[in-house]
Parts: structure tokens; sequence; C-alpha cells
């Protein structure tokens, strides 16, 4: 329901129907919701229930120059054991994102986008880096999603995740650290931006 947008920040989340659509007890849900606070996706209230957090540009900078360090560190250690699998895993996981531009599935585009970054970091070793890596992407799509669409355009996109494959097959470890920064830094731009501009919205609405 969170990655689909169907709750979104700042709402209650019914969890009894949400047990009853998915014909299960309330119990492995409510463990799952204490999963998503410790995450900091859900907060819970007393005598209230659990509702999603509520969208910050402090925590969204916070989240993205994180995302920026660990990707960043991975790089070196990607080249060094870079071999024919692993360009080969690369490059078709920047052909998928590439043909999903040209469909209309929104979810498909980050999941794609998501799935090329990933691969960097993979292809390093670092499983604990590559770990924390994961769940940051995981709180970018599930509670960022729709509200902040942090994706630059899909053209630019598609151009920097090209130049970052380019410079990582050559080995050229600077270059790749240069360009993934770049790459991740117009994210983070765009997406404080679209959020400046959600919430100058909300509030016209109260005038």
């Amino acid at each position: 329901m969170l990655f689909h947008n169907e709750i979104v920040a700042g709402q209650k989340i019914p969890f009894k129907d949400l047990a009853l659509e998915m014909n299960m007890s309330v119990t492995p849900v409510i463990q799952a919701l204490k999963f998503l606070e410790f995450q900091g996706l859900v907060r819970r209230e007393p005598n209230k229930g659990y509702f999603i957090e509520p969208l910050t540009l402090e925590e969204v900078n916070e989240i993205y120059h994180f995302r920026e360090l660990l990707e960043v560190s991975l790089i070196a250690q990607t080249i060094k054991k870079l071999d024919d699998s692993g360009i080969a895993k690369l490059q078709l996981c920047h052909d998928n994102y590439s043909e999903s531009l040209a469909g209309v599935f929104i979810n498909k585009k980050l999941i794609t986008d998501m799935e090329f970054h990933l691969m960097i970091a993979r292809l390093s070793g670092e499983k604990i880096r590559y770990k924390s890596l994961k769940n940051t992407f995981d709180l970018l799509h599930l509670k960022y999603k729709t509200s902040l669409q942090y994706v630059t355009s899909e053209k630019s996109n598609d151009k920097d995740h090209q130049h970052i494959l380019e410079a990582i097959i050559a080995r050229d470890t600077e270059t790749a650290k240069k360009l993934l920064s770049q790459h991740i830094n117009n994210s983070r731009k765009h997406a404080c931006l679209n959020l400046t501009r959600m919430m100058e919205e909300k509030a016209s609405m109260f005038y």
C-alpha cells in the first residue's frame, strides 16, 4: 500500500482493514508496522494507532547526502572487482531502465533506476554498505515516491546512467565518482524543489 501510494504521508494506517484485505490476523500486520516504525516510515501514537510520518526537507537532504556517501564510497571496490560478468549485469540493468522509459508505469521506472544503482554497489562485495544503501532506497521509494517524484527527468537520468556505466567499464574511478556524485545531487535538488512546491500548494489551500 505504501509503495503504490494508497496511503500517503500524515495519514492514519487502517491496519485492521489492511488485515481483512489480506485475509490475515492483525498480528503480522502490527509486526510489519513495528518494523516500518524502526525504519522511520511510520510512527505510533498511544491509543490512536500508526501514522505515516510527514515529509520534511531536512530529512530529504539528509537521505540524499547519506546515499551519496554510500554510493561514491563503493565505486573504487566495484571497479577493482569488475569482470566481464559484472559488466554484463550492469549493462542489463541500464538496458532495463532505458526500456522502461518507453512505458507508462512509474513503478517500473523507479525500480529499474534503483536496480542500476544497487547493482553498482552490489558488485563491490561490501555487504553491509550495500544493505544500508538498499534500505535507503526503500525509504525513498516507500515514503517519497509520488509526493516528490525524486528521479530527475527521464532522458537526463538515462544519459547520466550511460556516462556512469562507461566510466566504470573504462575503470576511470575518479570520473565515475564525479559523475555519480553529480547525478545524485541533481536528484536531491529536484526532490527538494518538488517537496517545497508541494508544501506551498498545501499551505495555500488553507488561505
